[in-house]
């Protein structure tokens, strides 16, 4: 990890702990979220820029949920090679996207309709085609093996305190919400967990660092933060991650 990385990372935890709007509780969800990241080495934090390959002309689908260390590993490539998906959250217990998944197999699973119709099942499947298709080379070996994808995986649920795991009732909206996102920040992580507990789908774009859409961003929103929400449903749109999870808790959850 480089050092303008580390000071990065170093500024945003400081951030949240000295944070007046937080609670105890959040800002030791905080920590273990950023201990969680580091856990594995920070994967979805930057852009491979020298592994990108080929743009998909159409939106991928991605079928996941949270908690799912499998999940994970798809997520982290996502933000690697800078790639945009719609997510169908599968959270434990779920009812609203849980029977789409194919062959009464779980998740991950992803339909890419630029290369073929039917889903691809399992991380590994997902990610070589990844970067089979929109990358040059391999995806990183050591932390892609399921030994060490399940432990990282297990302790950042430890670490995370449970969220994301379960459904909770609430109501669907009509069209997907849009979150701007990278998979290493515990902030977004924060947003993904309510989406997921809600069950809301959205549209992921992922912009870690050096991705190719942050100058248009920042051109949009006025300043290189991360989450951003917008609900084309009520117009809402947004920055921080607490205001958006209270905003997605006061408008969805039942």
């Amino acid at each position: 990890m480089s050092r303008g990385i580390v000071r990065q990372v170093s500024g945003a935890i400081w951030g949240g702990l000295t944070s007046r709007d937080y609670s105890l509780g959040r800002k030791l969800e905080i920590v273990g979220g950023f201990t969680a990241s580091g856990v594995r080495f920070a994967r979805g934090m930057t852009v491979r820029k020298k592994q990108l390959g080929a743009r998909p002309a159409k939106l991928m689908t991605l079928w996941e949920f949270e908690r799912c260390p499998h999940s994970r590993i798809v997520r982290e490539a996502l933000s690697e090679l800078d790639l945009d998906v719609e997510v169908h959250p599968c959270p434990r217990q779920g009812t609203r996207f849980r029977p789409e998944l194919v062959g009464g197999k779980g998740v991950p699973q992803l339909r890419d309709p630029n290369v073929r119709d039917e889903p691809l099942v399992g991380s590994s499947a997902i990610v070589s085609h990844l970067y089979a298709n929109y990358g040059i080379g391999s995806p990183p070996r050591v932390l892609n093996l399921a030994p060490v994808r399940v432990l990282t995986g297990l302790s950042m649920r430890a670490l995370t305190f449970g969220r994301g795991a379960f459904a909770r009732p609430s109501r669907a909206p009509a069209k997907p919400l849009e979150l701007f996102s990278f998979e290493a920040s515990p902030y977004c992580r924060f947003v993904r967990f309510a989406l997921c507990e809600l069950e809301l789908s959205y549209t992921l774009r992922n912009l870690a660092k050096g991705s190719a859409n942050c100058r248009a961003y920042v051109e949009r929103f006025g300043k290189a933060q991360f989450p951003y929400l917008i609900d084309p449903n009520t117009g809402w749109q947004g920055f921080e991650s607490l205001e958006i999870e209270r905003y997605l808790e006061a408008t969805y959850a039942a």
